[in-house]
């Protein structure tokens, strides 16, 4: 391409040389241009003609250049974008964890809470039924029982009452602190 308009401008070049001037009569002065001129003509043509080929090429280069930076950084566009959604993910995977957590320790506390109660309860009946088998104890000693085996027999029966009722209050404490320690592990995950 560039090269034909470098011929085009050569034409028309030697075309002014070889023309003639135009008097004012219309008849046309053979003129020619003396060598030097032409040569001096042709040597301008060809090193615009080298400008023009070399302004092409650098800035086909520099397109070149540029579209390959354009396709490097929509690369890290869209790495860049791929890293973000799994940034999204994991984080939201957190907050589900965390959720999750969250409900196990309520969950924890509330079950904590009804055994303390429940224990609470458990202690109090075992103190009512201390205080009853002494009470026992004390009108089995003052009184005269018509049947001392029946009373010896439900004395046993409350001391065995009395036994498991203890045991069931060990078992309950050490699970309370079971749970305890669970919750503070939770508690400590979640914070």
């Amino acid at each position: 391409m560039i090269w034909g308009m470098c011929l085009i401008f050569v034409a028309g070049g030697l075309r002014f040389v070889h023309a003639g001037l135009i008097k004012n009569t219309g008849e046309i002065e053979d003129k020619t241009a003396p060598q030097e001129e032409v040569n001096v003509l042709m040597f301008g043509v060809i090193q615009f003609s080298e400008s023009l080929n070399y302004v092409y090429e650098t800035t086909e280069a520099k397109i070149a250049k540029i579209g390959q930076a354009l396709k490097n950084h929509e690369g890290t566009l869209q790495k860049l974008g791929k890293q973000t959604e799994q940034a999204a993910e994991v984080e939201k995977q957190i907050k589900e964890v965390i959720e999750l957590l969250q409900a196990q320790m309520v969950k924890q506390q509330a079950q904590t809470k009804m055994t303390k109660d429940w224990l609470a309860r458990m202690e109090e009946e075992e103190i009512e039924l201390k205080t009853k088998v002494k009470r026992l104890e004390v009108y089995l000693n003052n009184s005269t029982p018509t049947s001392i085996k029946e009373l010896q027999a439900r004395a046993e029966e409350h001391s065995n009452i009395l036994k498991g009722l203890e045991h069931l209050t060990h078992f309950q404490k050490e699970n309370i602190e079971t749970q305890n320690k669970q919750l503070s592990k939770l508690q400590k995950i979640v914070n």
